[in-house]
């Protein structure tokens, strides 16, 4: 499924991300930097030790990336040029300011892909595995996120991919697609 924002197509697949070629993809990192599981682990074993390298040099820079925010290293040994890893809320029952959080790593994903001129940038699904934010409402919250920051940002990017691992994954963010009011 895709859809044009601007001059910007976004495209709903399932997927691998490590496998995408495009400038930057997307981490669902935790705050350590250090790796983790799932998208986490799959991008830190696919993309080697180059990127765990970088992720300590940011540790020791400044702690970490707190949740909501990210930060850039190279791609290591996958094709795309950079990995912004992004950092995600805890689901808490959702009355903890997790839709503001999320929205918010969604952003800071996609000014650290126009600083680095991205024309390419694809996401995971940030904080629906371990982190258990629903994806049903995740994916609203991302999509919403990706097309304001299109819409009233200035940027590079030409296509924006979400790469969902599941088929109830990828069902779930065509819902919220579809259900976009095109204002």
């Amino acid at each position: 499924m895709e859809t044009m924002i601007g001059k910007t197509r976004l495209v709903l697949l399932r997927g691998d991300i490590t496998r995408q070629s495009v400038d930057a993809i997307v981490n669902a990192a935790n705050s350590t930097l250090l790796g983790g599981g799932g998208v986490d682990g799959a991008i830190h074993r696919a993309g080697g030790p180059k990127i765990l390298e970088e992720c300590k040099q940011i540790v020791a820079r400044q702690r970490g990336c707190v949740t909501g925010d990210a930060v850039i290293t190279g791609g290591g040994n996958l094709s795309a040029k950079f990995v912004i890893h992004a950092v995600g809320p805890f689901w808490s029952g959702g009355d903890r300011g997790e839709d503001g959080l999320l929205a918010s790593a969604y952003r800071s994903s996609l000014r650290l892909a126009a600083a680095h001129r991205a024309t390419s940038i694809a996401f995971p699904s940030i904080s629906t595995g371990a982190y258990r934010f629903p994806v049903e409402r995740a994916a609203g919250v991302a999509l919403r996120a990706v097309r304001a920051f299109l819409r009233a940002e200035s940027h590079t990017l030409l296509e924006v991919r979400f790469v969902l691992f599941g088929e109830a994954d990828l069902a779930a963010y065509e819902t919220a697609l579809a259900a976009l009011s095109p204002a």
